[in-house]
């Protein structure tokens, strides 16, 4: 499977975070549509089909993050 270049997702996922959180209250905010684009191509990059497994694929695959890692998926 093709996989973005590591230096990509970190910048993908702080986007998706930032606009998550600019878009939390209005499900029609002006930012929708920016955060569907960079679901698409989180979902591309990763070879997922959908953004939660497309984020859990980009932070194994971020820099530091070990083969084993599975802290994302650890309850807070």
């Amino acid at each position: 499977m093709l996989m973005a270049h590591p230096a990509v997702l970190p910048g993908l996922v702080d986007r998706y975070w930032a606009l998550s959180v600019l878009d939390a209250a209005d499900e029609v905010s002006p930012v929708r549509r920016e955060i569907r684009d960079v679901e698409h191509a989180l979902c591309v990059a990763t070879g997922t089909a959908d953004v939660h497994a497309a984020l859990i694929a980009a932070r194994h695959h971020l820099p530091g993050t070990g083969a084993l890692d599975d802290s994302v998926l650890a309850s807070r």
